[in-house]
């Protein structure tokens, strides 16, 4: 692996993290993976300016990778995420509508970042368009899988194994996979998707009528589905152990519980 390419994962770690900062921000949450949000222990201001500092480092070395093109796949994820959070504030009456808001917001929040890094990584290694192409894709669907099962896993584990609160979403007015599924044999979700879960009591009976419904495995039977198209896009790959590495990585996503 190049100097180069391991800058890329170095980079877009850094972008991951300042958003967390910032989401934790905007969520005003106290925890994070167990631990206490950097707002929790030093405020508002000091977490913003945080994640602010980490974002230009990250600037700082992407451009002394100096590439242009991979600098413009990774700025388009800051953009992506910024735009993303904007989608996350809104939702959709239609419901057909309202689906395909919550996955352009999955792919702007989560998945843009895996796909443009994989894509960069692949374009410092090799000149090939088709790999280009092929690693994006890749990353595109492994990361909107990923968001999948994160978004069940706040209806199916507690909250020491996710080291948050579970259902945080819908305490943020967050409609997500199994919300939207649910909504579809409960038809009396919408008026509560609409007011984003503002009522009390709504958190309570929302959650119950995803775990009566087939939510949760409809949103894990979609996730898998987004895992199959990665697989099949990274075996366009020669063979190779880079390449099985990536497949269990794929596969690892489904299986996990935290």
């Amino acid at each position: 692996m190049q100097a180069s390419q391991r800058s890329i994962a170095l980079v877009a770690e850094m972008i991951h993290t300042a958003t967390l900062v910032h989401d934790d921000v905007i969520d005003d949450a106290s925890s994070r993976r167990g631990k206490h949000t950097v707002n929790k222990i030093w405020g508002e201001k000091k977490a913003v300016l945080a994640g602010d500092l980490i974002l230009s480092a990250a600037s700082v070395a992407l451009a002394r990778i100096g590439n242009t093109a991979v600098v413009s796949m990774l700025a388009q994820v800051i953009e992506d995420l910024v735009r993303g959070e904007f989608l996350q504030l809104g939702s959709k009456e239609n419901e057909n509508e309202r689906f395909a808001h919550y996955l352009e917001k999955t792919f702007k929040k989560t998945a843009s970042l895996i796909a443009n890094s994989c894509k960069a990584v692949s374009v410092l290694g090799c000149p090939d368009p088709v790999v280009h192409e092929i690693a994006y894709q890749y990353g595109k669907n492994v990361g909107i899988a990923f968001q999948l099962i994160d978004d069940v896993l706040d209806f199916t584990s507690c909250s020491d194994q996710m080291g948050k609160p579970t259902s945080a979403d819908l305490k943020l007015g967050i409609a997500t996979g199994p919300v939207l599924f649910a909504c579809q044999q409960f038809p009396e979700m919408n008026a509560m998707i609409m007011r984003r879960f503002s009522l009390p009591g709504d958190v309570d009976r929302a959650r119950q009528y995803v775990l009566q419904s087939d939510g949760v495995q409809q949103t894990t039977y979609l996730a898998q589905q987004y895992c199959h198209k990665a697989v099949r896009e990274i075996r366009k790959l020669r063979p190779s152990t880079e390449r099985d590495a990536l497949i269990q990585l794929s596969e690892s996503v489904l299986t996990r519980d935290k």
